[in-house]
């Protein structure tokens, strides 16, 4: 199983966000809005032990539940190119509380550490070979996006399957935050 712990989106944040791909950009494959989520951690193909063993880690988790707001519009960029536009977060110390509780748990799991920094977003594209112009011109119209907040109540190991359009990702294991 291919596995990451993630925040689901209510359906009015989803719908909100899937307005975005309206905007015409050339090589930007948009994210459908049921795959819309907020990685915590990304934990890659797991055996059956292992699944169980990070279930259990998730479950003995504790944590109170916070609002989220999304914030702002960027990209990710390797070698000069941009690769993915996002939707960002604004600063949430409950939100790195729980990733950081989350990355503990998996470690004691038997997880090697995430060795990236963790810049909480929502991926919106995937891009290739998107204009940088057009790109540029999208973030600068849609910077000052600003979401209602949300009420992040649980967590969710979702599993992923790739398909040949996109991949499918199935919500596991929800947990909860009092």
């Amino acid at each position: 199983m291919r596995l990451f712990v993630a925040l689901d989106l209510p359906w009015e944040l989803r719908a909100r966000l899937a307005g975005f791909a309206t905007a015409g950009i050339p090589g930007a494959r948009w994210v459908p809005a049921e795959n819309y989520h907020l990685t915590l951690r990304f934990i890659g193909e797991t055996n059956s032990v292992q699944a169980e063993d990070i279930d259990h880690a998730l479950a003995a988790l504790r944590g109170r539940g916070f609002p989220l707001t999304l914030a702002g519009v960027g990209t990710f960029q390797k070698a000069g190119r941009s690769t993915q536009l996002w939707a960002g977060v604004a600063r949430n110390e409950a939100l790195e509380r729980l990733r950081a509780k989350i990355e503990t748990a998996l470690q004691r799991a038997g997880m090697a550490g995430e060795r990236r920094r963790f810049q909480p977003h929502v991926t919106l594209a995937r891009l290739d070979a998107a204009p940088e112009a057009k790109l540029a011109g999208f973030v600068q119209q849609h910077n000052l996006f600003r979401a209602e907040p949300v009420a992040v109540e649980h967590f969710t190991l979702f599993s992923s399957r790739l398909g040949k359009e996109q991949a499918v990702y199935t919500a596991e294991v929800e947990y909860p935050l009092g």
